[in-house]
């Protein structure tokens, strides 16, 4: 009995310590410039000192000042991001938002303009991307109010990262590949991806101080993740391309002004 009892009360700790948050360390970071002014991509390594866990992160930054965000809608499923981006002739993209067994999309999508689908009150669907030709916004599902100015919108969760803090209460069991869009200040943002974590450690990874020193994380929204989540970078040296696993509605993508 008295090992049991201690072999409960060491897993108690050791899952109270895993909740309390974790301290990632960036191991490694390389950056590589795209043509486009004020856009780059960085590839950043961290460890997580506590267990050993390790991930991988793919982040293009950009200045809304040089570029903008659109949601390219796919309602027949028919294009991939790298086919998209090559068509929209844009520098940096993600897969977008959650999408239906009919490939119908969940949640308000707004594309070019267009509304495609409406706004929806689900728990999962805590946030916001909004884009007008000058700006970016993450806004809370309760924030968010029909704007005819947005050429681009759309709904996901949930939230990471919200006052430069890790939002808490995620999921801290279920490993998966994430994309991501984040606000650092007016007007610079990044859209993301991720070798597989939990939403938890996502959030942690982002809001660590010592991710990079120029980073001020404000807002960061999670995306569709698993295998609907892809990257691609055109940069210096080429294009960076890590390709969805099935075939997803939407993309959000970046493109020169």
């Amino acid at each position: 009995m008295a090992v049991r009892s201690s072999l409960t009360g060491a897993l108690i700790f050791l899952q109270l310590a895993r909740l309390a948050g974790a301290d990632w360390s960036v191991t490694s970071s390389e950056a590589e410039k795209a043509s486009t002014a004020g856009v780059e991509h960085r590839h950043v390594v961290l460890a997580e000192t506590e267990n050993g866990d390790e991930a991988t992160l793919d982040l293009a930054f950009f200045s809304t000042k040089s570029a903008i965000v659109r949601v390219a809608d796919n309602p027949a499923g028919a294009e991939d991001l790298a086919s998209v981006m090559r068509r929209v002739r844009g520098v940096a993209g993600v897969n977008g938002g959650y999408f239906d067994p009919q490939n119908a999309p969940v949640g308000l999508l707004i594309s070019d303009g267009k509304l495609i689908a409406p706004f929806r009150k689900a728990r999962l669907l805590s946030g916001v991307l909004v884009a007008t030709k000058g700006r970016i916004e993450l806004l809370r599902a309760a924030e968010y109010s029909s704007r005819k100015t947005a050429t681009a919108a759309l709904q996901c969760g949930p939230f990471l990262v919200d006052g430069g803090a890790a939002v808490s209460g995620l999921n801290n069991t279920k490993s998966a590949r994430r994309t991501f869009v984040l606000t650092i200040g007016s007007d610079r943002a990044a859209i993301g991806f991720c070798s597989p974590v939990t939403l938890a450690q996502m959030g942690e990874i982002l809001a660590t101080p010592r991710l990079a020193s120029d980073l001020q994380i404000q807002r960061a929204l999670n995306l569709d993740g698993g295998s609907s989540s892809a990257f691609w970078f055109s940069g210096e040296r080429g294009v960076f391309s890590i390709p969805e696993q099935k075939t997803v509605r939407d993309f959000v993508v970046v493109v020169p002004k």
